[in-house]
């Protein structure tokens, strides 16, 4: 079964102190099965977004003693900050990452403030997707009146607490209230703006966000036809915002919460409030993502905006990453880290020595040395990489050829499909060796019974298909990514003929090199329909190989 991950994104109510801040998240440091992301302190809200990840158990008992500790160490009655608040961890949403459903996270929320209000006696309150009661759902509506209301909203029979005491006692007074979720993805997302007015920045707020503005006609509220004040939607769906200064900086700023960044992403949100900034005489300065963000978000966005230029999408994770912080003006306010922001980066296991993260010349030390691996399998993969690369740059280079401007779609097509097989290519460079050593650690297993040379003899079949199946998938990856260099000899700048010609024949090189890997694996292999199969397959892709590289090698002739 799958390791299922949940995320916990706790708010506590303390930007300040560093000393409390860390008593605080000391508590995850040493809690077993989950792993800390990010700890984002604000001194202006006075409030710290902690983000930590693992399996729902852990996490929830992680989560229970965070509570317990901030409850602790942060007096409620002598809290003032910026951000709306009820309690000394706010809120403490639940997400799902991986392997586990909405409701089974909604489950263990459940479970979480269950604990909370028995053992802690904190009141709270089940939100979004855990919320107990259609009008419970908003976090807004759970922590209005704020912990200055905490008192009259506790005794309000509409208000009961979901857990937890009703009653506004010494104990609540300190720890107040906490809103527990189990929700989607949610980013918080603040949008600088070049004024000191909170009144403009909520304006611009107010436009964008999904709740709008109530409606107002000389001078007062109109109500619809149940009694209620009527609202303006404003120009985005799950999006809540509001606009406040912020001291520290001196500025105003939009602070957004993107609920759902399928429905509306952040480059959205960012362009849409530029055109409102603007039409109101103010000017968008940059913007500042509290927390962590998923890695497709801001590749998005580097699409979203190289496209906006008429650029090629076919370039690495990293430039388009750069190209999305720059254009967000992610870096306007404080540095922006990358490998400390991106949720998978961080998850990311440091601890495996990966031959792709070599440099060229530790590759080319680790192959020759005398170390059976990485072996003529790896080394075959990474020339395909290589070739494949060769004619990715020829297609970026072609849509960015002056005169070629109409054509760039075309070329950012090729060139996006040229970094697919890149990716597909660098990961078998790897996994060639990982599948020989599968191989050596089948032959180490014990043969002293019948039934461990049973499993022994099993264990090395099974290794030595795999071994066989990883070089037929590299022969596959580089036959298929051919196309990208014909493509580009056919219709790529003239002047980088030669370098698809090399990507070709390095291409050929990595088909020609797994080719015999397969067939020396296969030979070992004891399932003999499936080493046929494989090696008439295999032989196949061999020839169609060459027949492209006469083709191509005779076009460069023409075209020379």
């Amino acid at each position: 079964m799958k390791k299922q991950l949940i995320e916990c994104v706790p708010n506590i109510s303390e930007g300040r102190d560093t000393s409390k801040i860390a008593a605080i998240t000391n508590i995850i440091k040493q809690a077993e099965g989950v792993q800390l992301l990010d700890v984002d302190p604000g001194k202006a809200t006075n409030r710290t977004v902690i983000t930590f990840v693992g399996d729902p158990k852990a996490v929830i008992n992680a989560a229970f003693l965070l509570i317990k500790k901030a409850s602790e160490v942060i007096d409620m009655c002598k809290h003032s900050g910026e951000h709306p608040r009820f309690g000394a961890t706010d809120v403490c949403p639940l997400i799902p990452i991986a392997n586990i459903s909405m409701e089974e996270t909604a489950k263990y929320a459940h479970a979480l403030g269950e604990r909370v209000g028995k053992e802690l006696e904190i009141p709270g309150y089940f939100y979004e997707n855990a919320a107990t009661s259609e009008n419970r759902k908003n976090l807004a509506n759970c922590r209005s009146g704020e912990y200055e209301g905490l008192q009259q909203k506790l005794s309000d029979n509409d208000w009961k607490p979901d857990f937890g005491p009703a009653a506004f006692n010494d104990s609540v007074a300190k720890t107040g209230a906490i809103a527990i979720s189990a929700r989607d993805f949610l980013i918080a997302y603040n949008i600088n703006l070049n004024t000191t007015s909170t009144r403009r920045a909520n304006a611009i707020a107010f436009d964008i966000r999904e709740n709008g503005r109530a409606k107002i006609v000389n001078g007062k509220k109109v109500l619809d036809a149940q009694g209620n004040p009527a609202r303006i939607p404003g120009k985005l769906k799950a999006v809540k915002g509001i606009g406040w200064f912020i001291e520290e900086y001196g500025i105003a700023q939009i602070s957004y919460n993107l609920t759902n960044i399928s429905i509306t992403s952040m480059h959205i949100a960012f362009d849409e409030t530029v055109k409102a900034a603007t039409k109101r005489g103010l000017r968008v300065t940059g913007s500042e993502l509290i927390g962590l963000i998923p890695l497709q978000a801001m590749l998005d966005a580097g699409d979203y905006f190289l496209t906006k230029q008429q650029r090629s999408l076919g370039i690495d994770d990293a430039e388009k990453i750069k190209i999305a912080v720059k254009s967000l003006g992610l870096d306007d306010l404080k540095p922006f880290h990358p490998k400390e922001r991106i949720i998978e980066y961080l998850l990311e296991d440091k601890s495996t020595k990966k031959l792709v993260d070599l440099t060229a010349t530790q590759l080319a030390n680790e192959t020759a040395s005398e170390s059976m691996a990485p072996g003529g399998g790896s080394i075959a993969a990474y020339v395909g990489v290589l070739g494949v690369s060769l004619g990715t740059m020829v297609a970026n280079l072609s849509a960015h050829k002056r005169g070629w401007d109409a054509r760039w779609k075309t070329f950012s097509d090729w060139a996006e499909k040229g970094q697919a097989y890149k990716e597909r290519l660098l990961f078998l460079v790897d996994e060639d060796t990982n599948a020989f050593n599968k191989i050596m650690d089948a032959f180490r297993m014990p043969k002293n019974t019948s039934e461990e040379k049973e499993k022994r003899a099993a264990a090395i079949e099974n290794a030595t298909k795999y071994a066989t199946e990883i070089p037929f998938q590299v022969m596959e990856t580089a036959f298929a990514s051919m196309e990208v260099m014909q493509a580009m000899l056919k219709d790529g700048i003239k002047n980088s003929l030669s370098d698809s010609a090399v990507g070709i024949l390095c291409a050929k090189t990595a088909v020609t090199g797994a080719y015999f890997n397969v067939r020396i694996n296969a030979k070992d292999i004891k399932d003999k329909p499936f080493s046929e199969k494989i090696i008439t397959k295999a032989a196949k892709i061999y020839q169609a190989t060459l027949k492209i590289e006469n083709e191509m090698l005779s076009l460069i002739d023409k075209n020379m």
